[in-house]
């Protein structure tokens, strides 16, 4: 896994073969196109297998081909409301991936799906690290559960937790970090409960997972960012429950349609070890 390298051929030529777009409506500029719904992309009505988290660990490893492996964990709320964004990821993929590769040629990518630990059938759904076109592929894996529940968040930590307690990232033993990006419309969760999440890891857990300790344990390896969905200009989410826990400058309220351009910056300036400073005056990153 995580060989190879991103090439807009290749997405043009899946999207059509694939996905089932009309050649003559990519733009082959950029290789993005319009779909009407997230269901004509995400079409799986359960979790796939080759996503099911239970008792497996994802591995980004250097190689000859990609000797400085940046892993990023890119987990899209698949919830009810965010079926617009996670389409804006998918049809736009190409523009993201091109950007970053011609900044950062190690970069590869996770894709998760976060639902709600107290009411979805799968909470958590886990790629594997990819570089090239697998991307799209798993992504499209992605069982959009379109759940979620009335308790105003999703379980975003999960992927905190995935990523600190399932990973093994050769970037660690050069003391770098890797990068954990959620995408979401909803609050910070206060925790995830012990025993959904002992169903779904196979993990044997004996209390919640309490959000505030979760985040000491994953920021000692990841980066970890938050791109909070902006849906014209009504705001579902407090704020204060993630910059509470993160730093506020990795807290990014943007648009839909400018969610590719979050992503690209977040992890090229993290690459580039500058951080990211355009705060309004709460502090949150705005596009």
């Amino acid at each position: 896994m995580g060989g190879g390298a991103w090439k807009q051929d290749d997405f043009v030529t899946y999207s059509c073969s694939t996905r089932g777009i009309d050649a003559s409506t990519i733009n082959m500029n950029t290789g993005s196109y319009t779909v009407n719904s997230h269901q004509d992309i995400f079409k799986s009505r359960t979790i796939n297998e080759a996503l099911n988290p239970y008792k497996v660990t994802r591995e980004c490893c250097d190689s000859e081909e990609h000797p400085k492996t940046i892993p990023v964990i890119l987990a899209l709320d698949v919830t009810g409301s965010m079926g617009d964004a996670a389409k804006e990821v998918a049809t736009k993929l190409n523009i993201i991936m091109t950007d970053l590769y011609s900044k950062v040629k190690d970069v590869e990518f996770m894709i998760m799906g976060i639902g709600d630990f107290a009411y979805d059938d799968a909470p958590l759904q886990v790629s594997q690290f990819e570089s090239d076109i697998r991307i799209a592929e798993q992504m499209d894996k992605i069982w959009f559960e379109s759940g979620g529940g009335g308790n105003n968040f999703e379980s975003y930590s999960a992927a905190w937790y995935f990523g600190a307690r399932h990973c093994k990232l050769d970037c660690w033993n050069r003391g770098k970090k890797g990068i954990i990006i959620t995408l979401g419309d909803e609050d910070l969760n206060p925790y995830i409960p012990y025993n959904r999440l002992t169903r779904v890891t196979g993990n044997s857990l004996q209390g919640d997972i309490e959000t505030k300790d979760l985040y000491k344990e994953a920021s000692e390896k990841f980066d970890i960012y938050h791109i909070y969905v902006d849906h014209h200009g009504y705001q579902y989410a407090n704020m204060d429950t993630w910059t509470d826990v993160l730093p506020r400058q990795n807290v990014v309220s943007c648009k839909i349609e400018e969610i590719p351009q979050a992503i690209t910056d977040i992890v090229s300036k993290y690459s580039n070890g500058t951080v990211v400073n355009n705060t309004n005056e709460e502090g949150v990153i705005s596009w």
